[in-house]
């Protein structure tokens, strides 16, 4: 045992449980099972060539020390000009601030506006890093309660029912992780409408899978109503659209007022992102967009197999998943919790899901499963699913 006496927050800090059911899954691998992955968010494909190509470039010629704590003006240009691209937002070069990873946004966004007294608004069932972070910076968890039979988007009435003098902070995701759901325009208009009435309350809007929508679907970006950009952060990044994961490359959008903060905590936190990553995303957002456009086809029929698949399955029914890379069954029907779900599957069957209550309260009687896997993955632990929960009948 220590006698060293660590700060109280950090007791208040959580974790994402897909990376336990990782390492679990690796541990069981290890042992000789096959494991079939359906837990991490990750995709399955290989960084596109060209990307990877100009990192190599970058190192060989001679990139190799600090950069600008925001990131390198080359690469903040073109974010800006791929928000134009993509959403028709004009973005000034000097409001986007690059980071490692999607996740530090969260944490610098929530922790500028989370102190004892406050609280934020958050999605629940919701990406659990929200809450964790809420939780230690001392603030008020208030959950917005996302529903099935809404198809998981928000309802832009109850959560401005939910505003209070204390809140500082509304989080929002959409398409959003872990459920799949994508929150229609309407509700998004009805929202930003009501928030004229808050003018101390700012915005943090997580567009991380904003190019994964299904159906003729189209992302509608928090960056298209001006009469908030003063209180807007936007989140987005690398990761998920050009299956960058492991070169940890993020960015948002912040109100020209917070650039400064933002700015000072990245020289107290990383300094700046690798001068190498950076060059990849330059060449990302610059270069041809076919491998995108060719992993979302797969994504496409992906979930149109295992939405199908889980529908099949007994106990268990599964809305439709219109974006991301998500499914979010109910498995109520069998009898099982959450976590005994996910337990089951995984020790059971080899499948390796996360518990919807890895993802709030509010996701009890749900599992996810992440179809960033091949078609015949899916198929092989859907069968290997549906020959455990058949012989419980």
């Amino acid at each position: 045992m220590t006698n060293l006496k660590l700060a109280t927050r950090m007791s208040r800090l959580g974790t994402e449980s897909a990376f336990v059911v990782l390492a679990r899954a690796a541990e069981l691998a290890q042992q000789g099972r096959d494991i079939i992955n359906l837990g991490i968010g990750q995709p399955d494909f290989a960084t596109p060539d060209h990307i990877v190509e100009a990192a190599v470039k970058a190192l060989r010629d001679g990139a190799h020390g600090y950069t600008p704590a925001n990131g390198l003006p080359a690469l903040r240009e073109a974010v800006a000009k791929d928000l134009y691209r993509r959403h028709h937002a004009e973005v000034d070069p000097d409001c986007v601030v690059v980071v490692p990873g999607g996740k530090p946004t969260m944490f610098f966004a929530i922790s500028m506006f989370g102190e004892a007294g406050a609280e934020i608004i958050y999605p629940n069932p919701g990406f659990p890093i929200y809450e964790s972070v809420i939780r230690y910076t001392g603030a008020t968890p208030v959950p917005m309660t996302l529903r099935e039979e809404d198809g998981f988007a928000f309802s832009a009435q109850e959560v401005l029912a939910q505003i209070t003098p204390a809140t500082r902070l509304i989080i929002l995701n959409s398409p959003a992780n872990p459920t799949g759901g994508v929150t229609p325009k309407a509700e998004i208009d009805a929202l930003v409408a009501g928030l004229e009435a808050h003018p101390q309350v700012a915005i943090l809007s997580d567009e991380i899978y904003s190019t994964m929508l299904y159906d003729g679907r189209e992302h509608v970006s928090l960056l298209h109503y001006p009469q908030i950009r003063d209180r807007l952060i936007v989140l987005d990044g690398w990761s998920k659209r050009y299956a960058m994961t492991g070169w940890r490359l993020g960015y948002a959008v912040w109100p020209k007022d917070l650039v400064e903060h933002v700015t000072r905590l990245c020289v107290n936190d990383h300094s700046c992102v690798n001068a190498a990553t950076q060059h990849a995303g330059i060449a990302a957002l610059e270069g041809p967009q076919t491998a995108v456009e060719a992993m979302n086809a797969a994504f496409d029929e992906r979930r149109q197999v295992i939405v199908e698949g889980l529908n099949a399955l007994p106990g268990v029914r599964c809305a439709d998943a219109a974006g991301a890379f998500y499914a979010f069954p109910n498995v109520a029907g069998t009898g099982l919790t959450a976590a005994q779900a996910q337990t089951l599957f995984l020790e059971e069957g080899g499948v390796a899901t996360v518990a919807g209550t890895s993802f709030g309260a509010s996701g009890e009687g749900f599992v996810r499963f992440s179809y960033a896997n091949s078609t015949q993955n899916i198929r092989e632990a859907l069968s290997r699913i549906a020959t455990l929960l058949e012989a419980r009948i």
